[in-house]
């Protein structure tokens, strides 16, 4: 049987290749019909429109989107204190979920009982994968509804999902190997340490496993860890960006240059002060409107900071491409794939009195994000020992990651240091 082509074709030929002038008329449509529905439905929305002064007859194009504030995460936690469990950003009974997502904050998810959007299988039909492949999923499906999305978006491609999760390396290259799995999903770090796992047991990467492609997301892939496994694992790897919010908003093609923007939904670059939207090229806040009707979050703000560009690409996709993802508007980052948030931060800190001063200090190890807990003590000679216990368990609690803790003399930390540093340098 010969090889599937992996790197030509379209999930949505029709809206993927359309062009710019006929997409931009097809996106204004689908904007009046879901600023309407949400102004019907979604109280909170509603409330924020007239805040404004704006009605649904308004907002009727992509252009007149920027009338609307942006909706940031905080936002989210702040309106659920009042309105459990979504805020009064839906309008759908309870009963009609199949699930409800917990993420930091916390901040509470529905989950349709048919999920339909395609986003992430045009991501990953992109990417290289085909009818008949099996990928491993290797996300964790704990709490958080990214993995089951991809499950769900593995079958759209007539693929056929492994849902494994995180962990249980030498588990993941025996049933990688066992099965003959093409593909691969996760973060990039986890695929280095498979790899080293794989080598480890005595195995060739190349002819004992069968590993063909890879769609990685939720860190940054250096451009060096890329070549480095592509190199040791003879696969082709991509990536996408996209948050547990507002699902898929771009991803890479066979010629990369940058993320196609994603069919189906709206993306935005723009002035993280004002809102505006930003000119080809200048760097904003990533700014999504989903057409989601049961959780229609709309000029939602995901903190990250990127540009974008309309120049041509080879695939023959006509969509324009963020250019890279180029840090986060606050101190929120991303370690192992998770959102770490300075509230949470000083949650873990605040449960020990023992602590003075406290900083989440975050850094790289080869190819392993390492993160660092430095503390001052109000008082020295405490048990050290115990207390570095207490606080690791603390940290993987609230922060849902495990970390390490590091106990300073007092002054090591200036007064007005930023709660989370990140140090990490990617090439």
């Amino acid at each position: 049987m010969p090889d599937k082509d992996r790197t030509t074709g379209f999930l949505r030929p029709q809206l993927e290749t359309m062009a710019p002038e006929a997409r931009q008329s097809y996106l204004d449509g689908r904007v009046a019909e879901i600023i309407t529905h949400a102004y019907t439905h979604a109280p909170a929305f509603a409330a924020k429109m007239r805040s404004v002064g704006a009605e649904p007859g308004d907002v009727t194009s992509v252009a007149s989107l920027s009338r609307l504030p942006v909706t940031e995460k905080a936002d989210l936690v702040k309106l659920q204190r009042t309105n459990l469990p979504f805020g009064g950003l839906t309008g759908e009974p309870l009963e009609s979920m199949s699930r409800i997502y917990v993420s930091p904050g916390p901040i509470y998810e529905p989950g349709e009982k048919v999920y339909s959007d395609d986003r992430w299988a045009q991501a990953f039909y992109a990417a290289g994968f085909r009818k008949g492949d099996i990928g491993q999923v290797t996300f964790n499906f704990n709490m958080v509804p990214f993995a089951f999305w991809l499950d769900a978006a593995l079958n759209m491609v007539g693929a056929i999902s492994i849902p494994m999760g995180v962990g249980n390396t030498e588990l993941q290259v025996q049933t990688m190997k066992n099965l003959k799995v093409q593909g691969y999903l996760g973060t990039p770090s986890f695929l280095a340490a498979i790899a080293d796992k794989a080598e480890a047991m005595g195995l060739d990467l190349q002819k004992d496993l069968n590993l063909q492609v890879a769609f990685v997301a939720a860190e940054m892939l250096p451009e060096s860890l890329r070549a480095s496994l592509q190199n040791r694992l003879g696969m082709v790897i991509r990536q996408s960006y996209g948050t547990a919010d507002v699902g898929c908003l771009s991803y890479e093609c066979h010629h990369m240059g940058g993320m196609h923007f994603a069919q189906n939904c709206i993306v935005e670059i723009v002035d993280p002060e004002t809102g505006k939207p930003m000119g080809e090229g200048e760097p904003g806040e990533v700014v999504a409107t989903i057409f989601d009707r049961a959780y229609p979050l709309i000029r939602f703000g995901t903190g990250d900071l990127s540009a974008f560009t309309t120049e041509k690409c080879a695939c023959g996709r006509t969509s324009p491409k963020l250019t890279r993802i180029m840090g986060r508007v606050d101190q929120v980052t991303k370690v192992k794939g998770m959102f770490v948030h300075p509230g949470n931060v000083k949650q873990v800190a605040d449960k020990f009195p023992e602590v003075m001063a406290y900083q989440l200090v975050v850094t790289r190890e080869g190819h392993r994000d390492v993160m660092t807990l430095v503390c001052e003590l109000k008082e020295q000679g405490a048990d050290a020992g115990e207390l570095t216990g207490r606080m690791q368990a603390a940290m993987k609690d609230i922060l849902r990651i495990s970390g390490e803790v590091d106990f300073q003399q007092p002054g090591t930390l200036s007064k007005d240091c930023k709660i989370i540093d990140d140090r990490r340098k990617w090439d």
